[in-house]
């Protein structure tokens, strides 16, 4: 059952392809058998090779087919607005992003776990009815946080018609998707950031009107916005926020 495991994520990826598969069929060393039962057997190379193209994708599919992205361009903005450097670091606020996306995509991951993974593991399905029965739930999240411009833009661009959004290849879903993404992480940051500037003017006309020019308003106003983002809870805020975004709350 482990061996099913770690062979269904990386074949998820081989097959997401069309042209990785069409290369990989063209290889003698590759092959897929079907037994007696109907089911599909693949060779000890081709199990090899998906596993070693998953190690490399697997970082991005993390990144750009989930809701990290968001989070940690958000992350960043809240820190550029309070005005700190490297508080919370790197590893921090992408130790923050990873959890919390482990937390959003949960239902969705439920969804992979009970529709596709488990019937597989069972043998009730091959392991293309299952990839392509897991990848149904995954492009729905990523439908429903996908503008719809941002569609019909790569669509046009990838000179591809559907009539509906069901039919929407992966290789256009995943760069609208992105795109959306950003688009709303830029809005959320742009609304936290607002307060945080007000109290940098408002400290820094306070210090030209007392002619003490020579003293940095950033000093000066860091500890009023850490008390100010203390005061409202802005951490539950943020949390909350991110997670009511994608309809979680």
């Amino acid at each position: 059952m482990k061996n099913k495991l770690i062979f269904f994520i990386p074949s998820l990826l081989l097959l997401m392809s069309p042209s990785l598969s069409a290369q990989t069929g063209a290889l003698t060393a590759l092959t897929v058998t079907t037994n007696s039962l109907g089911n599909q057997e693949y060779s000890v190379t081709l199990q090899v090779l998906a596993f070693m193209t998953a190690l490399s994708f697997l970082p991005a599919m993390l990144v750009l087919m989930t809701s990290f992205t968001r989070i940690v361009v958000v992350m960043s903005i809240l820190r550029q607005a309070l005005g700190l450097q490297q508080t919370p670091s790197n590893q921090v606020i992408n130790g923050i992003a990873l959890f919390l996306t482990f937390f959003i995509m949960t239902p969705v991951f439920d969804k992979i776990n009970e529709e596709a993974l488990q019937p597989y593991l069972n043998e009730d399905m091959n392991i293309v009815q299952a990839i392509e029965q897991g990848k149904k739930p995954l492009m729905a999240f990523m439908l429903a946080q996908t503008r719809l411009k941002d569609l019909e833009t790569f669509l046009e661009i990838a000179n591809v018609q559907v009539d509906t959004p069901e039919e929407v290849p992966f290789t256009v879903l995943i760069p609208a998707f992105v795109t959306s993404e950003l688009k709303t992480a830029f809005q959320i940051g742009f609304m936290i950031f607002i307060p945080f500037l007000i109290i940098d003017l408002v400290v820094a006309s306070i210090l030209m009107a007392m002619g003490m020019m020579m003293l940095s308003p950033m000093i000066v106003s860091l500890p009023f916005k850490l008390m100010l983002f203390v005061l409202v809870d802005g951490w539950n805020l943020i949390m909350g926020s991110l997670a009511n975004s994608f309809g979680l709350l």
